[in-house]
């Protein structure tokens, strides 16, 4: 991989990648050219409502800029909130839909010389929910070059940036694990808890898995899942037999409210709880005997806060661990289902659904 390490010196910041993309303002003197769609939001609310889809002809390119044809860009969950208004960060008016993606160059200005025609990239600054991309070079993060690569794998590292790297910086950055120490995590079915089971089992940590619903267990054993359990209000005590009272040193909760209450009240001495989300909408209730008297430690998670503060080389040595893994086909994430761009409301619609398969992709129109 000492290509991929010369491409990650290259792209000089992976966080201030800022997109100028076309809005339907490029050029539209070439009218033989398919029109190419993209997505995009004039207000706050609920995205099946508030998103709309516009074509534009293809923009020509000015100085230091590069075309990416978009081949797979994920719905999460975060772009769903920031939508809705329920996010960390407000979005910024007008603004595109999608954060993360994986494309191909197909055209290139003499100043972005280093990347090729033909080349995988990482969209790195978001808008990535439309057929084309126009933008500078520095929006992109050039892929090795690995081969003729299935159709598969392409899609599986369109969804790199975010949840693979959140699962592996939450295993890496608040507790000194050692092999064969549990942790356990809620909403493990998730796509985040997916990667947190795969990259546990290969550092030798065993894994207790919350999930809120019945029928799951197969398939997260099947991932290296240790054990998996349905929460409910008993949960400490089925985790403490699980674990055959052996101290849980880590848990991570997207859930909030009840849930994290009883994976804070399963640590044992010491232990350390991060928070990265609230799908329940609910508060949590912390027990202050149990941050006194078992020194447990209270944390969060908020992966944009990360790309702000980390410096180049944790971000080469992030994205170093993660893209071969996943190119490989050592650590992927599920996919429930495919929807082009011109099919986005319904894409969200089923992104927001309980039950899924695992993630919605936005992809290209099929030929």
């Amino acid at each position: 991989m000492k290509y991929f390490s010369l491409i990650m010196t290259i792209t000089v910041s992976l966080s201030a990648a800022v997109l100028s993309y076309a809005d339907g303002h490029g050029d539209h003197s070439n009218n033989d050219q398919a029109m190419l769609k993209y997505t995009g939001f004039n207000q706050i609310g609920n995205p099946a409502d508030v998103l709309y889809v516009k074509e534009q002809a293809p923009q020509a390119l000015t100085s230091g800029e590069v075309r990416v044809r978009v081949l797979a860009a994920p719905i999460n969950p975060s772009d769903l909130l920031q939508i809705a208004g329920k996010y960390g960060k407000d979005a910024v008016l007008p603004a595109k839909g999608g954060s993360e993606g994986v494309g191909r160059v197909i055209e290139v200005t003499p100043e972005a010389s280093y990347l090729k025609v033909g080349q995988l990239v990482l969209i790195l600054g978001g808008g990535t929910w439309r057929d084309e991309i126009v933008a500078p070079a520095t929006g992109f993060l050039p892929l090795p070059n690995m081969g003729p690569l299935e159709s598969e794998v392409i899609e599986q590292l369109g969804m790199s940036v975010v949840n693979p790297i959140t699962a592996m910086l939450m295993l890496t950055s608040f507790v000194e694990l050692k092999q064969g120490q549990w942790i356990v995590q809620s909403a493990a079915n998730s796509a985040v808890g997916g990667y947190v089971i795969q990259l546990a089992k290969q550092r030798g940590l065993k894994t207790v898995n919350v999930v809120r619903r019945e029928g799951l267990a197969e398939e997260l054993m099947a991932k290296g899942a240790d054990v998996v359990l349905v929460d409910g209000p008993d949960l400490t005590a089925r985790i403490a037999r699980a674990t055959g009272n052996e101290p849980v040193n880590l848990a991570l909760d997207p859930v909030g409210g009840d849930t994290y209450t009883r994976l804070t009240n399963s640590l044992g001495y010491g232990g350390t709880i991060v928070a990265y989300g609230m799908l329940s909408g609910k508060p949590a209730t912390i027990n202050t005997g149990m941050t006194i008297f078992k020194d447990i430690r209270n944390r969060g998670f908020w992966l944009a806060k990360w790309y702000d503060n980390a410096s180049l080389a944790d971000k080469q040595a992030a994205f170093g661990t993660i893209i071969p893994l996943i190119a490989s086909g050592v650590l992927k994430a599920d996919i429930d289902s495919r929807f082009t761009v011109g099919e986005i409301k319904q894409a969200v619609t089923r992104a927001a659904q309980g039950g899924r398969k695992g993630k919605v992709l936005v992809v290209p129109e099929v030929n």
